[in-house]
């Protein structure tokens, strides 16, 4: 098992969302899917209240590169988003929403597609809408549930969790046995890790 930890308007976290399924898959392992905020952690860790690649623009300038370079490798297209970083809050509890019912893994692809490639405004409700109904739920509930204090509760104890494990950025991805792997460059390293300490009966 291998719990994959990601944040709409993050960079990274885009190749990592849309390359983890099929990779567990193959090295048999399972992925639970942990949509969180990582602004709450940047402000507490590093005193940042916007993205390092915005506060530290030669990192930023090499980051939009990389990431090309990645995106091409994996044959994922990438538009550099008008607004970097967008708000995330409302997607992120849409995808909480979605964890019971299973349509979190496709919604959040969809959002990726959304913000960095559509150049679309995920913080919006009429944004949301038409994804939420592309994987097979209904807008108008589901928009008013991520509104709901459960919702508001079990995103806000995702950031808390995430601060118990150590996580600094995103994406993160932890094992079984607590190992923490950050950055989507780490995602084979941490299945490898995560099927060889496997529970006999979880495999």
């Amino acid at each position: 098992m291998i719990e994959f930890w990601y944040e709409f308007a993050s960079t990274y976290s885009y190749p990592a969302a849309m390359r983890v399924e099929d990779l567990a898959a193959q090295a048999g392992v399972a992925v639970l899917w942990r949509p969180f905020i990582v602004g709450p952690l940047f402000n507490e860790q590093q005193g940042l209240t916007d993205s390092p690649f915005n506060a530290f623009p030669v990192k930023g300038d090499y980051m939009w590169r990389d990431l090309q370079r990645v995106c091409d490798r994996e044959g994922l297209p990438l538009h550099h988003p008008s607004q970097f970083p967008r708000n995330s809050l409302l997607a992120a509890r849409v995808a909480i929403c979605g964890l019971e019912d299973g349509w979190t893994p496709a919604f959040s692809r969809a959002v990726y597609q959304a913000n960095f490639v559509d150049d679309l405004d995920i913080g919006s409700p009429e944004v949301l809408a038409p994804l939420i109904a592309g994987v097979g739920a209904g807008p108008e509930h589901v928009l008013a549930a991520a509104g709901s204090a459960p919702v508001k509760d079990q995103l806000k104890d995702h950031v808390r969790q995430a601060r118990e494990r150590g996580l600094f950025g995103a994406p993160s991805f932890v094992t079984a046995d607590g190992e923490l792997f950050w950055g989507n460059d780490r995602l084979e390293q941490a299945l490898e890790w995560a099927a060889r300490h496997q529970d006999p009966e979880q495999a």
